[in-house]
């Protein structure tokens, strides 16, 4: 009888610890369903080095950030089109609206981040005071960042434009060009592999930062703080809409606009990335 108990005691021990082990394994399987992980695609700089600032960050927290870099202005908003990236952080509203109505997709910010100076920068000529007549100005050949180049000529008294004409400017609105300045379109990219052909040229902040140029300290002109540029030009975090409230999207959101990331770019940049938040 004796014996018979003790078997019956070993075996409900047995059933009781192969009980508390299933149990563990539902817990630790949960845990890794609870798991988070986000697809950001970024350009390089400064866009991509904020994110990894962030992913230590989120990885505290158990979110796993996982950032694709892109060279050029379609393919991340392609990818957050059709859903191989939850976000993408490398553009400012004005060219995400005319992506949406160039390509018909649905894309929304949910984000302002930050601000990149857009400056004039020296090619074969050294200051904007020895412009020659003639001279060629390489500025972005999209639509939005031309416009804002276009008004940074302006404000520098180099060219006029169209008065009201604002954004949407482009070479066609220029009413009085003094020095018949010679206005060179091409890809935003290139431009700063292109100043040896140029007299000057405006280039686009993260381009600026990728070739070792800062706005504050290298351009011979920058956009004013109160400019339509500072104003307008704040790069977001884009996703698909409908995934505004994506929880992997908010956190992300939460760690950008969060007083270690504004101390985090304050300290990179010296000026060359402004944190709007």
């Amino acid at each position: 009888m004796k014996k018979v108990l003790a078997l019956l005691l070993t075996a409900l021990l047995v059933l009781g610890i192969t009980a508390c082990g299933g149990n563990g394994d539902e817990e630790n399987e949960g845990g890794n369903a609870d798991s988070l992980t986000i697809k950001v695609g970024a350009s390089p700089a400064p866009h991509a080095e904020i994110l990894e600032k962030a992913k230590e960050i989120l990885a505290e927290d158990g979110v796993t950030l996982e950032i694709t870099e892109f060279q050029d202005y379609v393919f991340p908003n392609e990818a957050v089109s059709n859903g191989e990236l939850e976000a993408n952080y490398f553009q400012h509203l004005p060219y995400l609206e005319q992506y949406n109505e160039e390509n018909d997709t649905d894309l929304v910010s949910v984000a302002k981040i930050h601000y990149e100076p857009y400056g004039i920068y020296a090619g074969k000529t050294a200051t904007l005071e020895e412009l020659q007549d003639g001279a060629k100005v390489a500025v972005p050949n999209d639509a939005t960042n031309e416009a804002r180049a276009l008004l940074l000529l302006e404000q520098e008294g180099l060219i006029t434009l169209k008065e009201g004409v604002g954004i949407g400017a482009t070479a066609l609105d220029i009413v009085d060009n003094p020095k018949n300045l010679e206005i060179v379109e091409l890809e935003a990219a290139f431009i700063p592999r292109s100043l040896q052909d140029v007299d000057i040229a405006v280039i686009n902040g993260n381009y600026a930062i990728e070739a070792g140029l800062n706005a504050s300290k290298d351009a011979l002109a920058t956009e004013a703080a109160d400019s339509v540029g500072a104003d307008t030009f704040a790069n977001i975090i884009c996703v698909k809409a409908g995934n505004e409230e994506n929880e992997g999207v908010k956190k992300l959101i939460e760690v950008l606009t969060s007083e270690e990331i504004k101390t985090f770019i304050n300290d990179k940049y010296e000026g060359a990335v402004v944190p709007v938040f």
